[in-house]
């Protein structure tokens, strides 16, 4: 195998000081290229490289540098370490449409010219989490720069996508990729650069982008771990320099010149413009500044690898973005969004009925700015496509555009699926305080998991009417059509569609009307409902021989009809005595509908009424609880009850409940005494 250099000796002048000739090259990308996963012939590891112990792992195969040159073409290149401890150098050139993702290369580098040399003609080559991190030095090279990281040659013409790279410590250029003013771009998504000599990011062309990456010098000394720098002057360099025709897109990027002279320079007559982020140490050159701010950020950017070993296999692929991969036990069925040579943005959202997160099945990429909640995900797809794992079923799938959308390999007929409910509601809880909320819409209604809320089992769907309880934590439902009634009790903040809401702008506050009429006899009744009730009329409740208690009423009726306005749900209707009609919103019911659950053995009372501070407790039955009024205890609104597990508190008062089987767990915050009463009915 050849063991020259892969670019000639004019090539490796790269410290810069002549500018490129323009030629007509191709087009830039289109906001985000598809990751490409070509077939093609895959170079014998045999041939090329020696297998190390790493590769026993199944994790990644090492190659251990001795000089030698590796050309990557139309294919594949992944998860491979490459140790130059011993000092040697290695070349990688990249000649074709190529995928190379999770390298990481582990020492000081002794060689000379560049590790990775760029001489695509046409076509997207892709380099995603790669570790170039651990510093270089001159002893091997007869260049005055010594070895550089990444060379994007004169007689490339390719699409590059830079996406969660690391590059530090290399005296001739991070990055050198100048060279797109003669044909194709550059884009580099999320990477980190630091102290390397000339440039860490070098641009030209007006389709070139960095988006959301960091470069910057310090005083870091690299010869800790992996020997001395060496002979060379260049410990720092320019962040960004741009070269003509200038132009470059440079988006939410932080830069910080440390001792260098500055953090943004132009090379004759090029210009840029800093959109978001910010940069320190100033500029030089044609340099817009004004949409950027002065205290950068220079922490290294999600899912950008650390360490070699880390990068080779796979560990920080992306693995902090927004749309999120897990590398190990992904969930088994896919869904692919295929806007591959579309020209229009198509944009989609979908529900499955378990869990799904973003993949690079079918050559995807993970796009950052692609969304995932719970079981909804959504994002956009141009010239490009998107997939995604999913467990259980897709529950709805909306899609705007032009692209086609493939489960499990099979093209599918997005109409063949509900549309996504416009419309997100949700009820964030405050643990100040429980808050029982209520609410009706005129479309669809369903629970949904947006922004971490929990399917509730407790809550109620019915129709188009919702009723549920929040405390430390956030019930949400997808609905279409519009809201029509709203009534909150309790602390909770209220959002539709991530914008806050006045609940008094929706309805009224007490909704729902109940009505008892009597027969003549006298009848004495009690009405338990989950939110707020209240006598209806101008009479106070003591003028009618009627007691309200948090969400529970006590009173009777002869002849006449007393009226009620509540929130929330009606739980329970008790005529403890006589006869009387009885009408919700205007429809009779039956009380047996309304009645008490099913009369429980055992009793459990928290008497706080000893205790100088409130007590907190929370509890489990094996069996069914309700609240009670054993032995005087009052009936507290702002216990919680949900199954069989319930949390509330006491202050100078007793709380009291009913239960079956047994006491699983228990838990008490403060002095509150607690008292067990088994088979209390007999007694």
């Amino acid at each position: 195998m050849a063991r020259e250099p892969s670019v000639s000796n004019g090539d490796r002048c790269v410290g810069g000081e002549e500018q490129p000739t323009n030629h007509d090259g191709n087009s830039g990308l289109l906001h985000r290229r598809s990751y490409m996963k070509l077939a093609g012939a895959t170079t014998a590891a045999t041939a090329l490289w020696s297998t190390g112990a790493g590769a026993s792992d199944g994790d990644y195969d090492v190659i251990k540098a001795s000089g030698q040159v590796i050309n990557i073409g139309n294919e594949t290149f992944e998860n491979k370490l490459v140790d130059v401890t011993n000092g040697n150098g290695i070349t990688f050139v990249v000649d074709g449409a190529a995928t190379i993702r999770n390298i990481g290369i582990k020492g000081l580098y002794q060689g000379d010219g560049f590790i990775f040399s760029i001489t695509a003609p046409s076509g997207t080559v892709e380099f995603e989490n790669v570790y170039i991190g651990d510093g270089a030095n001159k002893s091997g090279a007869g260049f005055v720069h010594g070895p550089g990281a990444i060379f994007y040659h004169t007689k490339a013409g390719a699409d590059v996508v830079f996406r969660e790279c690391n590059v530090q410590g290399y005296p001739n250029n991070g990055w050198y990729c100048s060279n797109s003013a003669s044909g194709g771009s550059i884009t580099w998504e999320r990477c980190f650069g630091k102290n390397n000599g000339v440039t860490t990011f070098r641009a030209a062309s007006g389709n070139d982008t960095l988006r959301e990456c960091v470069a910057y010098n310090d005083d870091t000394d690299y010869s800790t771990d992996y020997g001395s720098w060496g002979n060379y002057s260049e410990s720092s360099g320019r962040p960004l320099w741009v070269w003509q025709p200038g132009g470059c897109t440079v988006e939410d990027c932080h830069f910080d010149a440390g001792g260098y002279a500055a953090a943004v320079l132009t090379h004759q007559g090029a210009s840029v413009a800093l959109s978001g982020g910010a940069i320190a140490g100033g500029t030089q050159g044609n340099v817009d500044t004004s949409n950027a701010g002065s205290n950068p950020d220079l922490s290294i950017p999600d899912g950008v690898p650390t360490a070699a070993e880390a990068a080779a296999s796979g560990r920080s692929t992306s693995e902090s973005s927004s749309a999120t991969t897990s590398s190990t036990d992904q969930p088994s069925n896919t869904i692919v969004f295929d806007g591959n040579g579309t020209a229009d943005v198509t944009d989609y959202e979908f529900v499955v009925s378990d869990e799904v997160e973003a993949s690079t099945d079918d050559g995807a990429t993970i796009d950052a700015a692609a969304t995932v909640d719970g079981t909804h995900a959504r994002g956009t797809v141009v010239d490009h496509l998107d997939a995604w794992r999913f467990e259980g079923e897709i529950e709805r799938l909306s899609l705007d555009g032009d692209a086609t959308v493939r489960v499990n390999g099979t093209e599918v007929d997005p109409d063949e699926f509900d549309d996504l409910l416009e419309h997100v509601i949700l009820f964030d809880g405050d643990d100040s305080d429980v808050t029982r909320y209520e609410f009706e819409i005129d479309g669809e209604l369903e629970p949904s998991n947006y922004e971490g809320a929990t399917i509730d089992d407790d809550v109620e769907v019915d129709g188009t009417l919702a009723h549920g309880v929040v405390a430390d934590w956030k019930d949400a439902f997808r609905f279409s059509g519009d809201l029509e009634e709203l009534t909150v009790d309790g602390p909770a903040t209220v959002l539709v569609d991530g914008e806050e809401i006045d609940p008094a702008d929706y309805g009224e506050e007490l909704p729902h009307v109940l009505e008892i009429e009597g027969d003549g006899s006298p009848t004495s009744f009690e009405i338990t409902v989950e939110g707020t009730i209240e006598l209806d009329g101008d009479g106070a409740p003591e003028d009618e021989a009627t007691m309200i208690s948090g969400s529970t009423v006590q009173s009777s009726v002869t002849d006449g009809t007393q009226t009620f306005r509540f929130s929330g749900a009606l739980t329970d209707v008790t005529l403890i005595d006589g006869e009387a009609e009885i009408s919700l919103d205007g429809e009779e019911i039956d009380p047996a509908d309304y009645g008490e659950h099913e009369v429980l053995p055992h009793a459990l009372v928290i008497d706080g009424t000893e205790a100088e501070e409130p007590s907190a407790y929370s509890f489990e039955a094996s069996g069914p609880v309700v609240e009670s009024t054993c032995r005087g205890a009052r009936i507290e609104e702002d216990d919680v009850i949900e199954g069989k597990t319930v949390r509330g508190v006491a202050g100078n008062w007793l709380d009291a409940y009913w239960f079956d089987g047994e006491l699983e767990e228990f838990t008490i915050r403060g002095d509150a005494a607690a008292d067990v009463q088994y088979n209390v009915r007999d007694q």
